[in-house]
This record gives structure tokens, C-alpha cells and sequence, in this order.
């Protein structure tokens, strides 16, 4: 055990030593200052009074605070302590059926003049070189103002205290034998949006996003092996109580016993096999087979660029079959503790819950007020977000998830359906088409199944399929005990590259069949 008093006197030169790594107090504290006092509602009038003028059909402001702090540390030190900001407005426009945007850090009111003035000539510059006259589905304005759930704004918890719980993990991690590495962090992000549209909105939210992680590393000199083994947990939409009652002293030391435990594992036989799926890896494989393929702009041929069009086509909707009758996937901008949930989304449209596959059968896209138009439907689905004042919005994936079985399915019983097969915990190495369909996964570890029960650690292990093949091979679904939120802070999309957090709820589940590759042996080839 450290001595306390020097880990103490560490803990002071850390602190002092953050003027260093982060933005200096006085422009922080400046910038707070300037978000605090200026009216957002007249520099929204300003705005949207330039937008009137021109004949605009639509037109908005976001006026926003984004604020982040992240910490990061290797075994006994601190490796990095970051605080960025960042403050301004962005104004868009609809004239002549055509976007025009524009954006300034330099939030006072001949800026937003400015700004609404150069939005509008950017319209008339898009509006010749328009293919199609943009429509959006009618809207009704909102005054509102909306909270994230959260129990501690981690903004207002101590430094000290932070480190002190990234490097007692780390403590439990390195008194593992065989343990050599160990890493660990926290982010924190903050938003404070405000949105003002020419249909009477007037919408102020207020969010914040948690996420510890860590990531522990088992060395084998003589054999010129390494393996590692990183949390099961993800970032939520939740304060600071979240990291205090995640387990993660115990998280680290069970990580770098299983570091530990993948050196010596048994590499899997390559063929076909059942796996049961922990959520803390299911989650991923969601994201990229279904919450990509179901956005509609992708389907549409608008989003190629960064990630890929889809499969599938307009013509699917209602009719084709995404997977077995057991699968229900819903999208949901208002799931607690979700990364993507919202109060509203960037058009001013309240969050909502609908599904994308019920029964098993493709009924549903993500849509905004621009993409709902195009589908006959007068309902936007409430996806459109920026990931910045500066950034222009565009449609973004909500929190997609898997439905539980109704009944009190335990993971116990889905492995006991199985006679061979693999268990397979945390997301890992992935790979998947331009289209969303062919795709292989790996993950954290992976567990024989035999004749119903856990067995041995195995290794090497990843799994392919095609998305409609793996979704249809899905047999056995987990009760609500069994369901957890896993998501990424960082989903990019677009050019240039925007990032979106977005989560993925699933209970434990069981699929058929699939395919598995010895992935040291791949390599190898």
C-alpha cells in the first residue's frame, strides 16, 4: 500500500500542474461569463427578423456551451488532465429551397447579423445548383426548457477526488500477478444548447455524459505475447454518481486477472458454433448492422462518404425481414440515461420512441422534418442534430436497442439451450461493408459453452455473418434483468466528420449457427 501522505503531496502537484494541460482559468471563466450574460432571445429575434426579410421558409439559431474535462492515467501517475470550451452560434436558413448556414464564436449582435446575412447568401448561392426544393413536415414551435437525468454534475466535483478513484483501480489492476499495464480514465461532457426557430421555438437544454473507463495488460516476454482486456462498461447520459457506484476497483482487478487468464487461453476451432452475447458486446454489433442501415439518408444514397451507404431500400419497408419474429429494435430519443436522448433535437422536434423492426419486420426509418417529408409521413422522428454550434445539423442515429424478452430469462438459461458454442463479453475488433450487411466482430473474452455451462477461456476468437442471416439466426432473447446500455461518445458521420454519442440498450441473447474464425490464424495467412 502507498504511503497516503505522498500520495497526497502527488495529488497537490497534479492539481497545480492542470494550468499546464487546459485552457487557462481566465479564458474559461471568461467565456462562462460571456455565455451567462448575453439575451439569447434578442440575438434570436435578430436573426430570424434578417431570415424574414429574405423570404426565408425556415430558419433557426443555436446558440451553445460545450465544455469537457478528461483525465487520464497509467499505473501510479496521472498522464494527462484536459479542459476545453467551446461557445458560439450558428444560423440556418431555408431560401428559395435551399440550405444556407452560417456560424462565429463571436456571439454579439452584429456578428449574429452578420452571420444571418452570410447564411442567406450561401441559400441564394446553393439554390441554382438545387436538384430537388427542400420541404420540411410542418412544426409546431415550443418554449421549453430540459435537464439530462443526472444526480451530481461531475463539473463540480473535485479534482483530487477524481484521480484519487482512477488510481486506486489502477492499485487493484497492478497487485494482480501477471499484471504489467494498467490504464484508466474519465470524460465528462457538457451541453448547454439553446434553440430558437422562426416557428416560435425557444428551447434551452442542459446535458451531461459520464464515462470511465480502463484497460489492463498481461505480458509474456518469452513467448512475444500480449494480451489486454478493457472495461465492460460504457459512457451513459448520467452525472457523477455514475462513476461512484460503478465498481470499478473490482472491474480493474477482475480485467487484469483475465489479461492474465487470455495468455494462456485455448485458441478456438475455427467452424460454426451458437453464441450467447453479453450486452456489454451485443451493443456494438447493433450499432453498425442496425442503427446504420436504418438511417435513411444512407438508404438514400445521401451518406456514402464516411461509413457507407445501406442495404436496404424503401421498397423493404414493411416487407422484408430484418430477422427472426423474437427481434424488436426501437429507436428512442428519450431512453434514460441514453446518449442520444434529448428533450429535442436540432429542428426543435420533441423526442420521441418508435420502432424500426417489430417482429422481426423492417417497419420504421430515423428521420428529421427534411427526410419524414420524403416518406409521405407528416412526423419527423426527431434525429436531427450538430455536434456543434459551428457544425451544420444533419440526421444523426438515435439510441437503437433490442427489446428484452417479456418473460424472466436469465443468461444462465440461454446458455443452457446450448450444446456448443461460445459466450463472448465486451466489444472488440469489428469490421463491416459499405452497405451494412457482410461483418465481422471480435470482443473482450470469449467462454466455451458445453452441454449448457460456462466452460474454459478461449481466444482468437471472431464471428461472421450477414445482418438479415445473424438477425434471423437470433432464438433466445434475455429477460429485462438481463438488460444493460452500452454506446460510444465518438459515432462519426459526415464530411467534414461529426461526432454523435449515441447508446444501445439489449438484454443477453442467443443466435444459431454462425460462423467463426480462428482470428490468429486469419492473421497469419
Amino acid at each position: 500500500m502507498p504511503d497516503p501522505n505522498s500520495r497526497r503531496d502527488f495529488l497537490k502537484r497534479s492539481s497545480m500542474a492542470l494550468g499546464a494541460v487546459t485552457l487557462p482559468a481566465w479564458l474559461l471563466d471568461r467565456e462562462a461569463a460571456q455565455a451567462a450574460e448575453i439575451d439569447r432571445e434578442a440575438l434570436a429575434e435578430l436573426a430570424l427578423a434578417e431570415a424574414r426579410k429574405a423570404g426565408a421558409t425556415h430558419a433557426d439559431i443555436r446558440i451553445n456551451r460545450y465544455r469537457q474535462e478528461s483525465i487520464a492515467t497509467r499505473e501510479k501517475q496521472v498522464e494527462e488532465v484536459a479542459r476545453t470550451q467551446s461557445f458560439g452560434f450558428g444560423v440556418r436558413v431555408l431560401v428559395n429551397g435551399a440550405w444556407g448556414f452560417a456560424a462565429s464564436r463571436e456571439v454579439t449582435p452584429q456578428s449574429v447579423r452578420q452571420m444571418a446575412q452570410r447564411a442567406i447568401a450561401t441559400a441564394h448561392a446553393n439554390a441554382p445548383f438545387q436538384k430537388r426544393v427542400i420541404e420540411l413536415v410542418p412544426q409546431t414551435g415550443v418554449q421549453a426548457k430540459w435537464k439530462s437525468v443526472f444526480e451530481q454534475d461531475p463539473y463540480d466535483v473535485p479534482l483530487e477526488r477524481k484521480i484519487r478513484t482512477l488510481l486506486e483501480a489502477n492499485e487493484a489492476a497492478l497487485k494482480v500477478r501477471g499484471a504489467s499495464f494498467v490504464e484508466s480514465g474519465l470524460v465528462f461532457n457538457n451541453e448547454q444548447k439553446f434553440y430558437a426557430s422562426s416557428e416560435g421555438a425557444r428551447i434551452e437544454q442542459y446535458l451531461i455524459r459520464s464515462y470511465p473507463y480502463l484497460n489492463a495488460t498481461a505480458v509474456d516476454s518469452a513467448r512475444g505475447d500480449f494480451q489486454q482486456r478493457a472495461a465492460l462498461t460504457s459512457p451513459k447520459a448520467a452525472g457523477y454518481e455514475f462513476v461512484e457506484s460503478y465498481p470499478l476497483r473490482a472491474e480493474a482487478e477482475q480485467a487484469a486477472h483475465e489479461a492474465v487468464e487470455k495468455l494462456r487461453a485455448r485458441p478456438i476451432e475455427p467452424g460454426k458454433y451458437d453464441l450467447v452475447l453479453h450486452p456489454s458486446h451485443l451493443w456494438l454489433t447493433i450499432h453498425e448492422s442496425v442503427g446504420h442501415s436504418t438511417e435513411l439518408d444512407r438508404a438514400l444514397g445521401w451518406e456514402a462518404d464516411y461509413a457507407g451507404t445501406s442495404f436496404l431500400t424503401p421498397a423493404d419497408l414493411g416487407k422484408l425481414r430484418f430477422g427472426s419474429p423474437t427481434v424488436n429494435f426501437v429507436a428512442d430519443r428519450t431512453q434514460p440515461h441514453g446518449l442520444a436522448t434529448v428533450g429535442y433535437d436540432d429542428d426543435g422536434v420533441p423526442a420521441s420512441r418508435w420502432h424500426l423492426v417489430k417482429d422481426g419486420i423492417f417497419v420504421d426509418w430515423q428521420t428529421t422534418r427534411e427526410l419524414a417529408a420524403l416518406t409521405g409521413s407528416r412526423v419527423s422522428h426527431a434525429c436531427e442534430h450538430a455536434d456543434s454550434w459551428g457544425s451544420v445539423p444533419f440526421a444523426r442515429m438515435p439510441n437503437v436497442s433490442l427489446e428484452p424478452a417479456p418473460a424472466n430469462v436469465s443468461l444462465d438459461d440461454l446458455l443452457a439451450g446450448v450444446e456448443d458454442g461460445i459466450l463472448i463479453y465486451g466489444n472488440g475488433s469489428w469490421s463491416i461493408d459499405h452497405q451494412r450487411y457482410n461483418f465481422q466482430f471480435g470482443g473482450q473474452t470469449f467462454w466455451e459453452i458445453r452441454k449448457g455451462k460456462k466452460g474454459v477461456m478461449l481466444r482468437d476468437v471472431a464471428y461472421q455473418s450477414r445482418t438479415t442471416d445473424f438477425w434471423g439466426a437470433c432464438d433466445g432473447l434475455g429477460g429485462e434483468a438481463t438488460y444493460e446500455l452500452g454506446g460510444a461518445l465518438n459515432d462519426g458521420k459526415g464530411e467534414p466528420t461529426q461526432a454523435n454519442a449515441v447508446s444501445h440498450g439489449c438484454p443477453g441473447a442467443r443466435f444459431r449457427r454462425i460462423n467463426v474464425l480462428n482470428t490468429a490464424t486469419s492473421r497469419s495467412r
